[in-house]
């Protein structure tokens, strides 16, 4: 995430990501603060184990553009909308006007999970744990709508 103001959205993500069981870390990387540390993680991401990266930004939210400038793993980026923001479309059209050739995968405002999600969607791709956690989840979801119906009933 672009700043520590970004934790309360962005920990949405983490949540998810935890109770699938799929590793994950969080952490700050600015691209207007700290560009040196985003390009060492963008670059390095790979190397590390990293399989798709989440960057989470407010206001002019170019960290999930500039990672993905520099990495060719999954980017997905969530638009926050911070105090300075201007209704959150700042944040939003920052990420998803990339231009061909730098793909963000772009979730609605605020939508850390849809984010974490999306990830293990991707991981899921390749691992069938994953995969057989993320159809548990669907289930539990339609389980949801299903025990609203019944209680207008």
């Amino acid at each position: 995430m672009g700043s520590a103001s970004d934790l309360s959205v962005m920990n949405e993500a983490a949540e998810f990501l935890k109770k699938l069981h799929i590793p994950y870390e969080i952490t700050i990387v600015s691209a207007h603060r700290t560009p040196e540390r985003m390009f060492d993680y963008a670059k390095n991401a790979h190397a590390k184990g990293i399989k798709v990266i989440i960057a989470g930004a407010g206001g002019a939210a170019h960290l999930p553009g500039m990672v993905a400038s520099l990495t060719a793993l999954p980017v997905i980026g969530v638009p926050v909308k911070s105090s300075n923001s201007i209704d959150g479309w700042d944040s939003i059209l920052s990420i998803l006007q990339m231009p061909n050739g730098v793909p963000v995968a772009t979730v609605a405002l605020n939508a850390a999970q849809n984010a974490g999600i999306l990830a293990a969607q991707i991981l899921g791709s390749t691992d069938t744990t994953i995969y057989n956690n993320l159809l548990s989840f669907k289930e539990e979801l339609k389980e949801k709508v299903m025990k609203s119906i019944d209680g207008m009933k």
